[in-house]
């Protein structure tokens, strides 16, 4: 499958099944599809924009179970960099710069390493690379719940932080799941809730902007991708706005427990699509 092709752009009303069909690129998009889209980008608004980066991405994986992996990507990164606009003032200067700056470092060359490995991977070696992330994400979460990683009793050295940076920005370019690798350094930091989410929300910031030239020369944003960014913004847009509310509220082990069951369904269609 190519996925670097360009898109066509055709709207079209299918009067047959009584109701508003959007086709674009040949592909239909109908209330199902929208239903599961416009929840995945509610949820990843409000992880994004509440409760750090670690989770964001499942919208990205619950997408990628409806559409093609590359739509997907593309149709998410404008939407997370609209939150990213949203929520930035909301933790203006509540983060850690000295630790913040290192993984921005790093997201960079990190970057360029996913453009390398984008070129190589056709619609199935990104379903298999999306689902055993989702399921990775959760068994790190699980294993840590069980005490088998403790918390450091010192800071990670700032060579860690680049490394981490890294790795985030190669992660976060073929899945946008940099998330995790951020959070492991920065929670080393002993920064509370609100430094943490602060931090994420400028890291990925940054990220979002350097992955987005190369989305761009990849063809990875069509025409197909900007309708769907109009349809879905909304969407991301409240889940932005009560997400920066509830983070001031909502118990964070409540949100995660609902995060891991989406992603262990998503990872496991996502990996048995890919392989079969």
């Amino acid at each position: 499958m190519d996925l670097n092709g360009p898109s066509s752009l055709i709207i079209g009303e299918l009067c047959c099944t009584g109701s508003e069909i959007l086709q674009v690129d040949h592909m239909e998009y109908d209330f199902t599809f929208f239903v599961i889209a416009g929840a995945a980008m509610l949820f990843s608004g409000f992880s994004k924009a509440g409760f750090g980066s670690g989770a964001s991405f499942a919208g990205a994986a619950v997408l990628a179970t409806v559409v093609d992996p590359a739509v997907a990507l593309g149709v998410t990164l404008p939407l997370f960099m609209l939150t990213d606009v949203v929520v930035l003032p909301s933790y203006w200067r509540k983060w850690s710069w000295q630790a913040s700056k290192t993984v921005i470092i790093g997201g960079l060359p990190g970057v360029m390493g996913g453009v390398l490995l984008y070129k190589l991977a056709d619609a199935d070696m990104l379903r298999i690379l999306l689902g055993i992330v989702s399921l990775a994400f959760v068994a790190w979460q699980s294993l840590k719940s069980l005490a088998f990683f403790k918390p450091r009793d010192r800071e990670y050295p700032a060579l860690v932080g680049v490394f981490t940076g890294v790795l985030a920005g190669f992660t976060s370019f073929v899945s946008h799941a940099g998330g995790p690798p951020v959070a492991v350094y920065l929670l080393s930091q002993g920064m509370r809730k609100t430094t943490y989410q602060a931090s994420t929300v400028l890291i990925f910031t940054l990220i979002n902007i350097f992955k987005f030239v190369p989305y761009a020369f990849l063809g990875i944003f069509t025409f197909e991708t900007l309708w769907l960014d109009f349809y879905l913004a909304p969407f991301v847009l409240i889940g932005a706005l009560l997400g920066v509310k509830a983070h001031f509220w909502v118990p964070e082990h409540f949100f995660f427990y609902l995060t891991y069951i989406m992603l262990i369904l998503t990872g496991t269609k996502l990996l048995w699509d890919g392989l079969t």
